[in-house]
């Protein structure tokens, strides 16, 4: 039997897969008409899988903490601390995106109502430190939510003053922000997450039940994509590349534990996935490719708390692990989400 080049087996004593080199011309120290092993690498491989952040907050005794925790979304176990939000200093209430390579952390307060911020500041996700500076929001904001990015922008959007402005960054290059386009109705708290090509933002305060999309590569206005299932806001949110996920997004009630999700690439309401381990909210989500975290929380006091879910099935939070501090209206990004 004569083997063709491009023809792959499976060796059952290296247990890897292999191609058959053919031709007159070798490669490195391979000959012309060998097997040659099949290396397949991943970020996620090289790097010990993806790395959630989760930022700042509001600590016991209702001040703001400086505090950056991470964990590894494809283990379990306790936060480390990573370092502190250098910049502005202690805040709560930040948006948060990331690229595979920088988290972004913007606005936010120190609990003084009048005392927000502009600044913008980032961080390399694989390291460990504190945050430097980056720019300046084109409005000065409480974000409170889940922001929305792909690996080249990032949109900020539904702040605090009541807005429908959406802003925008070119991740890899420092700068301050831009004037992207409006959401369909002016709100703050709503819960974003994405794909590569799309921007999503789930509810929002007065709680509505608005679920909103823009395209990211381009500039202009949210159309409406469907409906979450209830009315929420200040939840957690998190997406893979196919779906979506809302947890906890408050109403009537004063904590919920009720996740739902979307599928990104259609247009339609949200569906019931689950619940979390606690009703709560203030929390803030992350994502890998086929997980979900969800950190912190108030719920009648701040939690330190962690679930996860997996996102292409249905059902109820686990316990992942705890945060090193205790906080609510904390900030999450990943370099493993569905926008990468």
């Amino acid at each position: 039997m004569t083997i063709k080049p491009g023809a792959f087996r499976f060796n059952t004593d290296s247990m890897k897969l292999e191609i058959f080199r053919g031709g007159d011309v070798g490669i490195g120290t391979l000959a012309a008409g060998q097997w040659e092993e099949i290396v397949a690498t991943s970020p996620e491989v090289q790097t010990g899988g993806t790395r959630a952040l989760f930022a700042g907050g509001t600590v016991p005794g209702n001040t703001a903490t400086n505090r950056i925790d991470y964990i590894n979304i494809d283990s379990t176990g306790n936060a480390i601390d990573y370092g502190d939000l250098g910049v502005a200093g202690a805040r709560t209430q930040k948006g948060a995106l990331a690229s595979r390579t920088r988290g972004v952390f913007e606005g936010g307060t120190d609990i003084s109502p009048g005392n927000v911020t502009s600044t913008i500041e980032f961080t390399t996700i694989a390291s460990t430190g504190d945050t430097v500076n980056f720019g300046t929001s084109a409005v000065s904001a409480r974000a409170v939510a889940n922001q929305c990015s792909n690996s080249t922008r990032g949109l900020f959007a539904s702040g605090f003053p009541t807005t429908n402005r959406i802003n925008y960054i070119t991740i890899a290059s420092e700068g301050n922000s831009l004037d992207f386009g409006d959401l369909t109705a002016s709100r703050y708290a709503a819960m974003g997450c994405g794909s590569s090509t799309r921007a999503i933002w789930m509810g929002g305060a007065d709680p509505n039940s608005i679920i909103d999309y823009v395209t990211i590569s381009t500039l202009g206005n949210a159309a409406d994509f469907g409906d979450l299932t209830t009315a929420g806001n200040d939840g957690g949110a998190c997406s893979n590349s196919v779906r979506g996920l809302c947890a906890g997004a408050v109403a009537a009630s004063p904590y919920s534990n009720v996740i739902e999700y979307i599928t990104l690439a259609t247009l339609g309401n949200s569906q019931d996935f689950g619940d979390m381990t606690i009703a709560r909210t203030g929390h803030r989500g992350a994502a890998s490719a086929t997980r979900g975290v969800f950190g912190g929380g108030f719920s009648g006091s701040q939690l330190v708390t962690i679930d996860y879910v997996q996102i292409m099935s249905i059902g109820n939070g686990i316990d992942f692990g705890d945060l090193t501090l205790a906080r609510s209206q904390i900030s999450a990004c990943s370099n493993g989400h569905g926008g990468l």
